[in-house]
C-alpha cells in the first residue's frame, strides 16, 4: 500500500483560543494571586529584623518540634485505634458495629476544638476521681490532653478512611484467595490491605495535613507548640511578621508532605502505569 505524501495530507484547522470569560477571570485571578505573592515576598525582603529572626528563632524551633511530636504520635496512635473501629464499622454484629458508629458519628461530628476542650476542662472537674484511679497525673498535663484528644479525633477519620479502602477493594479478591484455600486473616493481609493501602494513601496524606494545620488550636490550652510559640512572639514584638514566619513554616511542612505522599504514591502504582 503506496504511502500518501505528508504535504497532500489535510490536516484539521488549529483550533483557534478565544479569550472567553472563563479564561479572562482565570487569568485576572492568577496575576492577582501572583502580585500578592511578589508584594509578600517584597515586604519580607525589605522589612527583615534580623534582631527579631535571632531572638525567637529558637523558639520557633522548639515549637516546630512540638507540632510535629503531637501530629505524628496522634497519627500512629489513631491508626492503632482505627483498626478495631474499622472492623466494627464493617462488622455485622450489632453491638460493635452500633459503638463503632457513635464513635465516628461524634468525632466527625463535632470541631476538634470543642473536644480538646471538653477533655482539657471537662476532666478537671472529675479530678478526685482521676486521682482515685491514676490518671490524673496525665490530664493535668496540657499537651497530654492535646495529645488525647488528637488521637480520639484522627481515629474517628482514619477508620472511616480505612473502611472504605478495604471495602473498595473487589469482591472477586476474596473469592480468588478463598479459592485458594487462604483463610481470611491471610487473604486480609497478603491480598486486601496492599491494594487498599494504595487507595487510602491520599486520604491518609490528607488526613495528615489537616491535622498538622488544625493543631494551632492547641495553643489555646497553653501548650507551646508552633503557633504557641508565635503568639508569645507577637505579645512581646507587637510584630506581626511573627505570624508570617509561622505561615510560611506551616506552609513548607504541608509542601513537603504532599510532595512526600505523591513521590510514595508513584512508587506504589509504577506498575499500574503503562
Amino acid at each position: 500500500m503506496n504511502a500518501v505524501p505528508a504535504d497532500l495530507v489535510e490536516r484539521p484547522p488549529t483550533p483557534s483560543r478565544r479569550w472567553t470569560g472563563t479564561r479572562i477571570a482565570g487569568t485576572i485571578l492568577v496575576a492577582l494571586w501572583a502580585l500578592a505573592i511578589a508584594g509578600l515576598a517584597l515586604y519580607l525582603v525589605q522589612s527583615w529584623n534580623p534582631e527579631l529572626f535571632d531572638r525567637y528563632a529558637g523558639r520557633y524551633w522548639s515549637g516546630l518540634i512540638v507540632t510535629l511530636q503531637l501530629v505524628f504520635l496522634s497519627i500512629i496512635l489513631g491508626a492503632l485505634l482505627s483498626i478495631p473501629i474499622a472492623w466494627g464499622r464493617m462488622t455485622k454484629r450489632r453491638i460493635p458495629s452500633a459503638l463503632a458508629y457513635a464513635y465516628v458519628y461524634f468525632f466527625r461530628g463535632t470541631p476538634l476544638i470543642a473536644q480538646t476542650f471538653l477533655i482539657y476542662y471537662g476532666f478537671g472537674s472529675f479530678r478526685p476521681q482521676l486521682e482515685a484511679i491514676g490518671l490524673w497525673s496525665f490530664f493535668r498535663d496540657a499537651w497530654n490532653c492535646a495529645l488525647f484528644a488528637f488521637t480520639l479525633n484522627t481515629a474517628a477519620y482514619q477508620a472511616e478512611i480505612l473502611r472504605g479502602a478495604v471495602e473498595s477493594v473487589g469482591r472477586g479478591q476474596w473469592e480468588g484467595a478463598a479459592s485458594l484455600g487462604l483463610s481470611r486473616l491471610h487473604t486480609l493481609r497478603l491480598i486486601i490491605v496492599p491494594q487498599a493501602l494504595i487507595v487510602a494513601l491520599r486520604p491518609y496524606g490528607n488526613e495528615i495535613i489537616l491535622m498538622i494545620k488544625g493543631s494551632a488550636i492547641v495553643a489555646i490550652i497553653t501548650v507551646y507548640d508552633l503557633m504557641g510559640e508565635t503568639r508569645r512572639a507577637y505579645s512581646r514584638s507587637f510584630d506581626f511578621q511573627t505570624y508570617l514566619y509561622a505561615a510560611l513554616i506551616y506552609l513548607a511542612i504541608v509542601e513537603t508532605l504532599r510532595n512526600v505522599i505523591e513521590w510514595i504514591e508513584r512508587r506504589l502504582t509504577r506498575h499500574l502505569k503503562r
